[in-house]
This record gives C-alpha cells, structure tokens and sequence, in this order.
C-alpha cells in the first residue's frame, strides 16, 4: 500500500510541475521566442536602411556633413489636408504634394551640386524610397519595444504574421532606392516607357518642369501623347495637362496606361483593359482627369500592365517588358476603332531612366537587360528560416 501510496504523490507532483510549466514557463518561453525574431527583423531592417542611405551618400559623393544631412532628412513626412469637409479637398492635397515635391528637390540640389538636372531628380527620388524604408523600419522597432513592454504574447505574434510581408517590401525598396539613384525603370516605369515608344520620332514640348507632350498622325487620327519628363525619375503633372489639352485641343477620347497591382496567382506582366482612369498616387491627377472628362462627356479606357505592389517599385522584370509590344498593338487597335479624332494617351507612371523618344526607350530596354544579366542571387538574410535571394 505504502509503493502505490508514493506512486500516487508522483503522479500528483508531476501534474503540478507539469501545470506550472505550461501556466508559468511555457507562456514565457513564446514570447521571448517571438521577441527574438521581431527584433531580428528589427535589426535587419535597419541594416537595410543604412544600406539605402549608404547608397545615396554615394551617388552624390558625399561625406561626413552629407551623411548627418541624408540622415536628418529621412525623417521627413508630409501632413495631408484634414478632409472632414470633403470640398476642396483636391486642390489642398494637390498644394501639399507639389510642397512635398519641391522640398526633395531642393535638398537633391543641396546634396548633388556635381550632378546633372536628371541625376538631381534621381536622387530625389531615391530619397523617397529611402524616407519610405525608414519609416518601416520605425514601425518594426515600435512594435518589438511594445511587446516588450506590455509582455503581450498576443500582440507579437499578430505582428510576427506580417514579417515576412515586411521582409518582401523592405527588400523590395531597397531594390527600388537603388534602381531610381541608378536610373534604372522600375515596374512602375511601364506606362512612360509605352509613351516613349509612341511617342517615336516626333517633337517633343517640354510643358512644363516635369510633363512633357507630343503629337503624332496614326492611323489617320491625331493622337497627342503625354507623358512625364525623362530620363530622371519623375512623375509628371498629369492632371492639369490633361485639364488644359481637353479644352483647347477639342480632346474625343482619353486612354491612359499604367501599371496594375495584381492578385496572387495572376501572372505578372498580363495587359488587361476597361474603362476609367488609370492613375495612381493620392488621386489628385486622376480627380483632374475624371472632372473634365464628366463635364465633356469624353470617353475614358485604359490598359493595365499587371504586378505586384513589390514589382512596381523594384527594376523592371522581364515579364514586365515583354509585355510593351502587346500594349501598343492594344493602343494601335483602339485608335483604329475610335470615332473621334483627337486622341490623348497619357503614359503614367514614374519615368526613371525612359527618356522622350523611341530611341531613349529602346536605350532603356537595354538597360534594363543589362541589370538582370548582370544581377546575381545573393542572399541578403533570412527569417523563419527561408532563404530570401
């Protein structure tokens, strides 16, 4: 009685030990394995963004004074327009962004006074890529020290599930930065790159500091094509060109063409069509667009060339380019068809590295060959353990 007796109070003390661990230990046990990894992801991040920095203090050949410059700067953010009275609302975010525009200009000038007016565009577009990166990375490093100080096993791992969404759109800004210091297209440059091609030999007005405008006879309609201004990274003042060619050019029909954020499972680099505007951003240019198009009663189509949000900000993927013989011969369709005679096409889009010509656009096309022959997998890090390349 006495053995069977001392087996039961075993059997007690190791359901109590056992309780204790799974009550006490266990929990703990999760979450400092949570933290590990939130402040791994922490910690690369910042190594990503020292990466970005590091990039553009070499672009524009600077030192000590330009690193604390580059550093101070990326805290920059933008303010929008309070939008509880909907009225108006257009024009303040449009003033807001052309503040916002004018102020990476300015400091592109500041730091690159060697370069050249499309390096300086560059290089203020490499800044926002950098600014953006810098931003993610803050908001790593917010949540690692929050789940650190309120011990919330709950709140680290929600926020564990979005590492490797994280991880992918780090990497890809990185990438991204790079490419726009480097003027090299990106996904996103798909649109521009369209217009350059159509655009083809004819004479091109500078409009303004960063849209430029062509005209050209195909298949007996006039089509006027717009487009921003190459080979820096810009994106153009869509909206108002738009806005001003409509009432003065009797404009019958608009088509624009951009990139596409695609679903998973879709394949990048597929063209699909429908009826709308086409631009991205804010929503400023595509509120121009909509309002004189509604007032004049204009037809509006677009193309979509379609990726991920990830593919739009890193250099363009051959899938991506492979696609522009089928955009035009799109756009050659839909012009043959129109009953209207005026036609405007509007290529959307950052156009970095794609100048204004149909020579400048092949030139980009080899350009972006030469990066991906060039491009080697290399493994940049890991996290639960994948291999990222």
């Amino acid at each position: 009685m006495r053995g069977f007796e001392g087996d039961v109070w075993s059997n007690i003390l190791w359901f109590l030990l056992f309780m204790f661990f799974f009550s006490a230990v266990y929990p703990k046990l999760l979450l400092y394995q949570v933290l590990f990894k939130l402040e791994e992801c922490a910690q690369k991040l910042e190594g990503l963004t020292e990466r970005a920095k590091k990039s553009i203090l070499g672009k524009v050949k600077g030192r000590k004074k330009e690193e604390k410059k580059i550093s101070r700067f990326l805290e920059f953010s933008t303010i929008y327009p309070i939008d509880l009275d909907p009225y108006g609302i257009v024009k303040k975010l449009e003033h807001i962004s052309e503040l916002s525009k004018k102020k990476f200009l300015e400091f592109s000038r500041e730091l690159g006074v060697k370069l050249n007016e499309e390096e300086k565009a560059n290089v203020a577009m490499g800044l926002a890529g950098a600014i953006y990166l810098n931003h993610l990375k803050k908001i790593v490093r917010h949540y690692v020290e929050l789940v650190k100080k309120t011990k919330n096993f709950q709140l680290g791992i929600a926020f564990q599930a979005q590492l490797p969404l994280v991880e992918e759109l780090s990497l890809a800004l990185l990438e991204g930065t790079k490419a726009l210091l480097n003027g090299i297209p990106i996904g996103d440059s798909i649109g521009p790159l369209v217009a350059a091609h159509l655009i083809d030999g004819s004479k091109v007005e500078r409009v303004d500091e960063e849209t430029v405008l062509a005209k050209r006879k195909i298949k007996g309609k006039t089509v006027w094509i717009v487009k921003a201004r190459g080979p820096g990274s810009r994106l153009g003042r869509i909206g108002r060109l738009v806005e001003k060619l409509v009432k003065k050019k009797k404009i019958g029909r608009i088509i624009t063409i951009d990139a596409g954020v695609k679903y998973e499972g879709e394949i990048t680099g597929t063209v699909v069509e429908g009826v709308g505007v086409a631009i991205g951003g804010i929503g400023v240019d595509r509120a121009y667009v909509e309002e004189i198009a509604t007032k004049k009663k204009i037809p509006l189509e677009f193309i979509l060339i379609k990726m991920s949000s990830t593919e739009a900000i890193q250099p363009m993927k051959k899938e991506i380019l492979a696609a522009t013989p089928r955009v035009l011969e799109i756009l050659s369709e839909k012009i043959a068809r129109a009953k209207e005679k005026n036609i405007l096409v509007v290529g959307v889009g950052n156009t970095c590295g794609i100048g204004n010509d149909e020579t400048s656009a092949i030139e980009a096309e080899k350009k972006v060959k030469d990066f991906w022959k060039k491009k080697k997998p290399k493994k940049i890090f890991s996290l639960f353990g994948w291999k990222l390349k």
